[in-house]
């Protein structure tokens, strides 16, 4: 049956004129009257309410009855609701119980662990009565607890303690195995108090040994409650729904009856039956379009017609895919008369009337007839014209871009199904990368296009080898096309796969054009296509149709094929030259984004650097230029500030090595070519000290960082820019942040908020707004950053760094002052061990003792000024003495017959990593050691 969509079409449109028209428009309300004479109910009004007083009422009678469709649908809303209400009821019992049952086990356990620990128990189960030291202690914790019992036991579960006196000495009752063997535990028992849960500890010696039990417990009804507060307020909002159904139900029942006026469901039937049988026997299409163009009702001469989509119902006309003429008629509703419109291959004379003339409801009604005996005229000439069309908008269509698969998709979009009723583009593996494909007949499916998706070919992605005997392999080998006019009888395509192809001739595809994808005495490929929906084979005129637009589209393959392979280079090189991944480190906590202009390859580049003394650098750059050399210059960059950066040197001194390295970079190109340009690139290095919370930064013609506080509030740090790198003749100058802890330092290029169409003062402000915002994670930060700066076709890199700061707390740092006295060496020691045996590394603490011992003793015997040794607990154990003398000691071979020399020697075999770095007031040997 059709469905008919709106209200507008619940009754039929009354028309002006003829006995006929009064009679149809009566029929059915005298079989309603006679119905309404058998069967007695309540008559209907003009607006389809009952009479007899009852109104609203009346709806709700009807809403609420089981045979109606709304009182099914109340019904079932009903259901629903309880449903739900049981589900959840059930739900909040058994969480509350588990919640309940869990926090009796923590606080149980966490009571125990505690009064076990509490400092005089231990001593009190060695005192002559345990009892009168115990009891009241235990008496006092239960109360401040809330729990419902403390029982201290000896090893034989004999108590010490207990609520209730008269059950000390008595037999504790439970299981005290685990506690006995030094492990804590709980178990859930049903006591004399109801179920509860309860927690035993050990007591244990210096030694280890057990010395004695303590027990808490906690019934699990003390914890609960959560379940009687929100079960009435579950209750109150299931009542609330079940009355908004019942209210919506009786809304839907009187406009329903409203719209019926009062018919039942047989009279519906039969009066729809009536209408489709008539609407689909006539041989003339029926259109039906709502004043907003909609598509209502289309019978089946309307679809033969006009070759509509099974959906078409409900979809806008200019939405089924109509030619542009017969489409805007359709949707504007007009009066036509007779007007010839050629839609596919078919003339159409169309005649449209609006149905709203005489107060009906608005919208149109087209009729259609084919008009057979136009078709003769208009064959040939339409035909070359839409040839020549279709070889236009080929070659407007393909090639807009520079992407092969984009370009053979754009080929078969072009020719559906203006040429064929499917098209697939097959092309070697090699010129999908971007290589020139070798010898053979081994394709891959790279393109499909079709006027239905259900066909059985080969599917996108798939890799075909096709059989000598094919059609493909017969034009790939011969570079010229091939035409096969019936599928059915052509024996060299059905052996390429004998099931595949009996379903593709089965489906209805019965004939099929290979044209090869081939520049000079290149063939990339083939195009194929196929036919289904006309009788009439290929013939050689559409041949040569297919052999132009193929021809016109494989250049543009072509193109995209070399330029492919140009940029997968270049991004390879790129890609190769960028971190892989980050470093592990505790003093920062970073999010990246890395992302490569749409068009060619930049010289953008950042890098996280673990430094000494928990340390941590951070760098962005941006070599000026795309291609290969900013690339190779930008790793050329890199590589050098990783090796500057080893040497611990301050921000601004590193900037001025890679500006010397930048103008030697100039001066070699220029020497081989003297037009060469010369490189241009900015930097931004920023060294960031967990231990002060202070960053160090330095620029060179590079955007300014920023800082969003812990508050949200965001900053522009003022950094003294400098010139670019490679300009030379400028020092470059840093500058000293002191960061709170969970500030978010951002670093970025200048592609982020800066291009064609946006000016970077713009950029900068748009920037400070997406980073505004507390208790945002940098990854978080990263995303939104790039959901509001983030251009469409980003015409330059975009490198973006969001790093949240850290500090490595006072408990993690030890820092003492060490006299320039030999006698120290000793007390440093000592200070040391102490140390190490807080933070629980007594295994580290020879090789640390030694390690210190030996450059403590450097420092006294060649260093100057004040000397400080200071000790961080991080991912490592970090060693570091201060003096102010700027001479760094180098490592040896010590003779046999020296005195020294050895010590230096020894802490690089202890250390796992060591060495020297210098400060304003002298230097720091420093060494890190693995924590075990």
């Amino acid at each position: 049956m059709v469905r008919l969509l709106g209200r507008s079409w619940a009754r039929s449109t009354p028309r002006p004129g003829g006995l006929r028209a009064r009679r149809r428009r009566d029929r059915p309300r005298r079989a309603h009257a006679r119905r309404a004479r058998q069967t007695p109910r309540h008559p209907v009004d003009p607006r389809g309410a009952h009479d007899g007083g009852h109104g609203p009422s009346a709806g709700l009678r009807s809403a609420l009855g089981g045979r109606s469709v709304a009182g099914q649908v109340f019904v079932f809303q009903v259901v629903i609701v309880l449903l739900l209400v049981v589900a959840a009821v059930v739900a909040l019992v058994l969480q509350v119980r588990h919640d309940s049952t869990q926090e009796a086990t923590n606080r149980s356990l966490a009571v125990a662990e505690t009064f076990a620990n509490a400092p005089g128990t231990r001593d009190a189960l060695s005192a002559s009565d345990p009892t009168a030291v115990l009891q009241p202690r235990a008496e006092a914790a239960r109360e401040q607890s809330k729990v419902d019992f403390i029982v201290v036991m000896n090893t034989d579960g004999v108590r010490y303690t207990h609520p209730k006196p008269d059950r000390i000495g008595k037999k504790f009752v439970g299981t005290l195995e685990p506690a006995l063997e030094g492990r804590s535990f709980t178990e859930e028992i049903t006591g004399t108090i109801g179920p509860l849960v309860q927690a035993v500890v050990p007591v244990k010696s210096d030694d280890g040994k057990v010395v004695g039990l303590v027990s808490a417990g906690i019934t699990t009804e003390n914890v609960g409650g959560v379940a009687d507060r929100q079960l009435p307020l579950l209750l109150t909002a299931a009542a609330a729904a079940l009355a908004l159904a019942l209210g919506g139900t009786a809304l839907v029942s009187r406009r329903l009856l409203r719209q019926t006026h009062g018919l039942g469901p047989f009279e519906m039937t039969r009066m729809y039956e009536h209408h489709d049988a008539v609407l689909h026997a006539v041989r003339e299409g029926v259109i039906i379009a709502s004043g907003e163009g909609r598509l209502l009702l289309a019978n089946d001469e309307a679809h033969r017609l006009l070759d509509l989509p099974r959906d078409a119902e409900g979809r806008h006309v200019l939405e089924l895919g109509l030619d542009t003429d017969t489409a805007g008629l359709l949707a504007s509703g007009r009066v036509a008369t007779d007007e010839v419109h050629l839609v596919g291959d078919r003339l159409l004379a169309i005649n449209q009337r609006p149905t709203d003339l005489q107060g009906g409801p608005a919208g149109s009604v087209a009729t259609l007839r084919d008009s057979t005996e136009l078709r003769a005229l208009s064959g040939k000439a339409e035909v070359a014209r839409e040839h020549l069309k279709l070889l236009y908008d080929a070659g407007v269509g393909i090639g807009t871009g520079l992407d092969v698969t984009r370009t053979a998709e754009e080929l078969a979009e072009v020719a559906v199904p203006r040429f064929a009723d499917y098209v697939t583009v097959d092309l070697a593996d090699a010129v999908l990368s971007g290589e020139e494909p070798e010898a053979g007949t081994d394709l891959r499916r790279t393109a499909f296009s079709g006027i239905r998706k259900d066909a059985p070919l080969y599917p996108v992605g798939e890799r075909i080898r096709f059989v000598e005997s094919s059609p493909q392999a017969r034009s790939i080998g011969t570079g010229q096309a091939v035409v096969e006019p019936s599928l059915r009888e052509a024996p060299g395509w059905l052996a390429q796969d004998l099931e595949r192809t009996a379903q593709v001739v089965e489906y209805g595809i019965h004939s099929l054009i290979i044209v090869p994808v081939r520049v000079g005495h290149l063939v990339m490929g083939v195009v194929n296509f196929w036919r289904s929906e006309k009788p009439e084979p290929f013939d050689e005129e559409e041949l040569a149709l297919a052999e132009e637009l193929v021809a016109r589209a494989a250049v543009s393959i072509d193109n995209a094929r070399r330029y492919t392979r140009e940029h997968t280079m270049a991004v390879t090189l790129q890609r190769s030259l960028l971190p892989r991944n980050l470093p592990e480190q505790s003093a920062l906590d970073i999010a990246y984004r890395y992302l490569p202009a749409q068009a060619g390859v930049g010289g953008d580049w950042f890098d996280v650097l673990p430094l000494s003394g928990a340390r941590v650098a951070l760098v962005v750059g941006d070599v000026v230029g795309h291609g290969l050399h900013a690339a190779a210059t930008m790793g050329r960059l890199r590589t050098a500030v990783h090796n500057f950066s080893a040497l611990d040197l301050p921000p601004d001194e590193l900037l001025g090595l890679l500006d010397e390295l930048v103008g030697r970079i100039d001066q070699d190109e220029a020497a081989e070519d003297s037009s060469a340009a010369i490189t241009g690139a900015t930097c931004l290095y920023a060294v960031y000290d967990p231990t002060s919370r202070k960053c160090t930064v330095a620029r060179a013609g590079h955007p300014p960082p920023a800082v969003v506080s812990p508050d949200g509030s965001v900053e522009f740090p003022e950094v003294p820019a400098g010139p670019p790198l490679g300009l030379g003749g400028l020092p470059f100058e840093t500058a000293e942040l002191t960061l709170d802890e969970g500030s978010r330092l951002v670093l970025y290029t200048d592609g982020l908020v800066e291009d064609r169409d946006r000016d970077i003062d713009v950029g900068l402000e748009l920037l400070r707004t997406a980073l505004g915002g507390a208790d945002r994670s940098p990854e978080d930060t990263c995303q939104g950053v790039l959901n509001a700066l983030l251009p469409d076709r980003p015409s330059d890199d975009i490198a973006l760094i969001v790093a949240g700061t850290r500090a490595l707390g006072a408990d993690r740092i030890a820092e003492w002052q060490v006299p320039s006295d030999p006698a120290a060496v000793g007390e440093v020691r000592a200070a040391v061990t102490r140390q190490l045996a807080e933070w629980e590394l007594d295994d580290l603490a020879f090789a640390t003792e030694l390690m210190l011992s030996e450059l403590v003793t450097n420092a006294i015997r060649y260093g100057t000024g004040s000397i400080q040794v200071r000790m961080l607990r991080d991912r490592s154990l970090i060693c570091e003495v201060f003096d102010g003398s700027n001479t760094s000691p180098h490592l040896r071979y010590a003779a046999s017959t020296d005195e020294g020399g050895r010590g230096l020697f020894l802490v690089a075999q202890l250390a796992e990593r060591w060495g020297t770095r210098y400060t304003p007031a002298g230097k720091v040997i420093w060494t890190e050691q693995p924590l075990p």
